[in-house]
């Protein structure tokens, strides 16, 4: 849609294109999510306006507010996309309790890496802002744990889990360690961003069930890789 003079009347509420915003073929809610992603990410959250995220997408700040409500509302969508789909994946593989636990722990130790690392942004990087402690994020803080808990269930049901069962302390710990390594590779994917992602994931889901001190299945050949999160480019 074009913001030049000669259009008809445009419909109330509904946002103005800017002529500012590039002709990069993506909505304009992506477009400013993708903003967002690389303005949190590479200046900080605190060092980023909403001023200057409209910018980065290429139009003006009130248009933006059309589409998010601010900062906060940006960062919450961003983040829950980070949690989503492998939230998805855990509840489908809780399902499949006719495979062993072992190898679906792996499979939702690899996907989760592949979709914190392989989009264009270090998104994980926000989970240490102190700002998410606020209510604004309360639904990203359930869906997390919902996820830390499916882990859990499933080392429940390895071999290990049951040499720890009625030690739900210990199992916590050793669900706490995989997770948090789990979510501690996108620190180190920063350092090295050229490893290739699909053999990173590999290599931290393995490390991850040697950290509960599981065997590693092993890949079971070529596994899908998950959708990233909802920036654009992701």
């Amino acid at each position: 849609m074009s913001g030049g003079t000669g259009e008809g009347p445009r419909r109330v509420g509904r946002p103005r294109a800017d002529q500012l915003r590039p002709d990069s073929g993506r909505p304009p809610r992506e477009e400013l999510l993708c903003a967002a992603a690389e303005l949190f990410t590479v200046r900080g959250y605190a060092a980023t306006t909403t001023r200057a995220v409209a910018e980065r997408a290429g139009m003006r700040q009130a248009t933006m507010y059309h589409y998010f409500g601010g900062k906060e509302e940006l960062l919450a969508e961003l983040l829950e996309s980070t949690v989503a789909p492998s939230l998805a994946l855990s509840r489908r593989l809780l399902g499949e309790s006719g495979r062993p636990a072992a190898r679906r722990l792996w499979e939702l130790c690899r996907s989760d890496v592949l979709l914190l690392c392989g989009g264009p942004y270090n998104l994980g990087a926000l989970y240490l802002l102190p700002e998410l402690r606020g209510q604004r994020f309360a639904q990203f803080r359930r869906m997390r744990e919902e996820l830390r808990d499916s882990y859990r269930v499933l080392l429940a049901g390895t071999r290990v889990g049951a040499e720890l069962a009625g030690d739900r302390a210990a199992l916590t710990l050793r669900n706490d360690l995989v997770f948090g390594l789990i979510e501690g590779v996108m620190l180190i994917r920063r350092s090295d961003p050229a490893r290739p992602v699909a053999a990173f994931a590999e290599a931290a889901a393995d490390a991850a069930l040697r950290i509960a001190g599981i065997t590693p299945p092993g890949p079971p050949g070529p596994l899908p890789i998950p959708a990233g999160p909802a920036t654009p480019g992701g």
